[in-house]
């Protein structure tokens, strides 16, 4: 070591040794590897939560859904909180009797929802108002109350014979009022068979507006805007907006053919009616009966 100090202040330098082997270093890949497996493992879950998003219009039946914990989907209805949708609570499918078939079982020809009508309903969002108009008897309304949503007499003496000759079972029906004043109706109409409800699908809710003009409103037309994805694949849907001019409320209205169930949807709210509510309303009430 000495001798190596000593020599260090000679004028001319000795020649340089050669440069020390390279130690070969990793690949950037392998040196990596354990956080890209990890990545890969991140992205997969992600991968798997949004195709678990996106698939919520096609939910199983027995599981339980909602849209309480979702931050986002490609449904303008159900997308992030600050959209404008509704705090729901998360929905279950109703418990069926022993045995029975889901409405929509190649087994079910007549489309036969065997669970009870009444928990079919889509329940009321968080801060909503109920409305007790629409308890009926035992969860049971008359069909007149049911038939006052509609501005004609003729309408409703039409819709009333209509419902004797093609068998009403039951309505159940729920309503409430949110905090901006959006005031919604859900109608579930139960009759014998699938084929009667296709029927009364086709002659109240045709592509071009609605056969009948609700209370309140003056010219309906179909919803361009609402997302084909806001519904059950198995259910049939026909959306409708209220068209400037309208009153004081502007409505919004949908009716649902899903086996033996027609669905009336309406929210009407002053000024005018919020997009966003209404597809996601229509959306969860469509699941709960496809």
């Amino acid at each position: 070591m000495t001798e190596q100090t000593e020599q260090q202040p000679m004028t001319t330098p000795p020649p340089m040794p050669e440069a020390p082997p390279v130690q070969p270093q990793p690949l950037p890949q392998e040196e990596h590897q354990p956080p890209v497996k990890k990545d890969r493992r991140v992205l997969r879950a992600v991968l798997r939560w949004t195709a678990a998003v996106t698939a919520f219009a096609a939910v199983g039946a027995g599981t339980a859904y909602g849209i309480t914990g979702m931050q986002r989907t490609d449904l303008p209805g159900l997308a992030t909180q600050s959209d404008g949708r509704w705090d729901y609570p998360t929905l279950t499918r109703a418990p069926l009797p022993s045995g029975s078939p889901e409405p929509f079982d190649v087994r079910n020809t007549a489309g036969t929802h065997y669970a009870d009508l009444r928990a079919l309903l889509l329940p009321a969002p968080k801060g909503a108002v109920a409305d007790g108009k629409l308890r009926g008897t035992d969860g049971w309304l008359a069909a007149k109350d049911f038939l006052a949503e509609y501005a004609q007499k003729e309408t409703r003496d039409d819709l009333k014979q209509s419902f004797t000759d093609d068998g009403l079972r039951h309505i159940a029906a729920r309503g409430w009022t949110t905090p901006d004043g959006t005031h919604t109706r859900v109608y579930l109409l139960q009759f014998g068979t699938g084929a009667v409800v296709d029927d009364l699908f086709s002659s109240e809710a045709p592509a071009d507006g609605p056969t009948d003009q609700l209370r309140g409103t003056i010219t309906s037309v179909f919803d361009d805007d609402f997302p084909s994805e806001a519904h059950d694949y198995n259910v049939d849907y026909s959306a409708y907006v209220e068209t400037t001019p309208y009153g004081a409320e502007q409505t919004r209205q949908a009716y649902l053919s899903a086996g033996d169930v027609l669905a009336v949807i309406v929210q009407s709210r002053k000024g005018k009616a919020k997009a966003v509510p209404f597809q996601q309303t229509v959306a969860l009430q469509s699941q709960l009966l496809g």
